[in-house]
């Protein structure tokens, strides 16, 4: 008997599994990818629209503008993801850069290193009474943090009885410099960031975060702390304020009471359009690293394009609702 050797049978793969490129699909993949997609047509229209937006003079620009932002945003981050809001930050920047001026004066008795850390302190302290508050008073975190945007408004004006506090040391005045040919407001904000996602990302604590924001009930039943997770990150995002406003002082050679004003609605603006969900519970790091570029490659641009401010106003806000609205789309989809 003859053994014939016959070809292996061909399988077809069944209908559905073949990739569908239907309107739905586009439609994920641009909701997925939107924020990539909107901060590609913002750096293609402008540099068409002017040559020297593009140059790597004014890159270094936008990154150093950012820079602020980005540690605010960060710590918004950190708030919204458990369901809070903070509106303190932008008068923290300006109650930490005047408590850092007070003591980095020349004929003063402090160090760099010393008034720098009183600064940040002075944030996180303001940090804390919010958290303090939400966590343990269960007072709503949009009249703490609005209340406590008061105060450390007040306190930021009594410190420097109204006016700039200027005469600074040159070590302080140097933080707004470089080092080894890098800006140090732009290596901090990086690095701050890159730690931040690494402890949202792959930390426990990052994990309860979430799950506070997510499922608040899930997460006591599952022992989560609350009121200490609650507390931390309105702690980290006073701190990270202290820090924007330290950098800003010595950036402007004074500490400036008003200096942070408007800057939270940046900041919240920066991580809504980065994707957090102000429900709590969804959204990344990198999210906000791409909300906080778009507001600073946005500013930037038509700033050279000579936008006038009250426009650009218009134009951010039209942008933070496109963002809400795509979040819920998003979340739609998914489910």
């Amino acid at each position: 008997m003859q053994l014939t050797e016959t070809a292996p049978p061909t399988i077809l793969p069944p209908p559905g599994s073949r990739p569908q490129f239907d309107a739905k699909s586009v439609r994920r993949f641009a909701l997925r990818y939107s924020l990539v997609i909107i901060l590609g047509l913002f750096l293609v229209t402008l540099a068409l629209s002017n040559r020297s937006f593009m140059t790597v003079s004014n890159m270094n620009v936008i990154l150093i503008q950012v820079a602020a932002n980005a540690l605010l945003a960060t710590g918004a981050t950190f708030v919204i993801l458990t369901g809070g809001i903070d509106l303190s930050v932008g008068s923290v920047v300006g109650l930490s850069g005047v408590v850092a001026a007070l003591f980095a004066q020349n004929d003063g008795a402090m160090t760099c290193a010393e008034a720098v850390v009183l600064g940040v302190l002075a944030g996180a302290a303001i940090g804390a009474f919010n958290g303090a508050l939400v966590a343990f008073a269960k007072v709503p975190p949009f009249v703490a943090t609005l209340g406590n945007m008061t105060v450390a408004s007040g306190l930021a004006f009594v410190f420097s009885e109204g006016q700039p506090i200027s005469g600074l040391s040159d070590q302080f005045l140097g933080l707004s410099g470089t080092l080894g040919g890098f800006s140090i407001p732009v290596a901090v904000s990086i690095v701050v960031v890159v730690l931040s996602w690494i402890v949202l990302a792959r930390t426990k604590f990052g994990m309860h975060v979430y799950a506070v924001g997510g499922n608040p009930h899930a997460a006591r039943v599952a022992g989560v702390g609350l009121r200490g997770i609650r507390f931390t990150v309105y702690t980290i995002a006073g701190a990270m304020a202290g820090v924007a406003g330290v950098l800003l002082a010595a950036r402007a050679t004074a500490g400036i009471a008003s200096t942070g004003t408007g800057y939270e609605l940046n900041a919240i603006a920066a991580a809504v359009i980065g994707g957090i969900s102000l429900a709590g519970g969804r959204g990344s790091m990198l999210g906000t690293v791409f909300g906080f570029l778009i507001i600073g490659v946005l500013d930037n641009g038509l700033n050279i394009i000579n936008v006038s401010p009250f426009y650009q106003l218009i134009v951010k806000g039209l942008i933070i609702i496109g963002a809400v609205f795509v979040d819920s789309l998003t979340h739609r989809t998914d489910d």
